[in-house]
């Protein structure tokens, strides 16, 4: 990892995804004043469970050629926030670009350059910073890109959070980097924020991944949802798939989600034709 910006702190996202699912709830009719107590005291809680910060704010640094004796890299992007950026793995391996470069030299028989823009903490409005900050005469083989949490906890519109993404992939489009976007995870699979702000959470990042799908596979992406390829796992094997904070993935988590996106990273790269439940593919392929 080369930024050196320091994330937004869990706890204070949550308090103001209280403050969101007040609003939520106020327009379902639901926020009363003692709704609102609620939601606040929840959020008050959930910063309690999650406030401390065991992972640091630097996750492994995982940029390098993988397989090299494979030879003939392909080159491989990932841009986003901290999911992408790999905080909570133990090693660089185990990062999310660590685990598909590993899995994509095995598949294609390849070494595999890996590059990561990602940063933690970023929103999607940052994504256009980070390919900014590509050298100008970069063009990936494949970018991977995950963001939409954070946007979610800073209650970032989501008209706004999909129009950050589409310049994002299109920009990557005219580099002539197909994209691959993994969804907004479920939020609902944090189980240290209590009912019902964990439930107005799940419903803001489903909502946030349906809209990235269909804006994204509109620009010429393809996209992979999480929450459905890899949020099973969360909501029933919390212990395993989080890592010390509670709140980033484990490096069992980052196993899993590298082996579930891989298909969709392999198809981009030509090198396969159909994918499973959960991915989808553009009706026009970038470039």
């Amino acid at each position: 990892m080369t930024s050196t910006r320091a994330p937004r702190g869990q706890a204070s996202s949550w308090a103001r995804l209280g403050v969101g699912a007040g609003a939520l709830g106020a327009i379902a009719g639901a926020a009363s004043y003692g709704a609102r107590g609620l939601l606040a005291r929840q959020a008050a809680l959930a910063r309690s469970r999650i406030n401390h910060h065991p992972l640091g704010e630097v996750p492994p640094d995982a940029d390098k050629v993988w397989k090299k004796r494979y030879g003939d890299p392909v080159d491989l992007l990932v841009l986003g926030d901290s999911i992408a950026a790999g905080l909570g793995a133990d090693a660089a391996k185990h990062t999310l670009g660590g685990g598909l470069a590993r899995r994509v030299a095995k598949r294609t028989g390849r070494a595999v350059r890996l590059r990561t823009a990602a940063r933690v903490g970023s929103e999607s409005s940052e994504l256009a910073g980070q390919v900014a900050d590509l050298p100008a005469d970069y063009r990936a083989d494949v970018a991977v890109v995950v963001v939409g949490g954070n946007d979610v906890t800073h209650r970032v519109p989501t008209a706004d959070s999909v129009r950050h993404l589409t310049e994002a992939i299109t920009a990557l489009g005219e580099r002539g980097t197909p994209v691959v976007v993994g969804t907004c995870p479920d939020l609902g699979a944090l189980r240290p924020v209590p009912q019902p702000l964990r439930s107005l959470g799940s419903r803001a990042s489903r909502q946030l991944a349906a809209a990235q799908r269909e804006a994204a596979l509109a620009a010429g992406a393809r996209v992979v949802s999480l929450a459905h390829v890899v949020g099973p796992f969360f909501i029933t094997n919390p212990d395993e798939m989080f890592s010390l904070d509670r709140f980033h993935p484990s490096t069992h988590g980052y196993k899993r989600t590298a082996a579930a996106m891989l298909p969709s990273v392999l198809a981009a790269l030509g090198h396969a034709d159909a994918v499973p439940f959960g991915h989808h593919a553009p009706d026009r392929v970038q470039g």
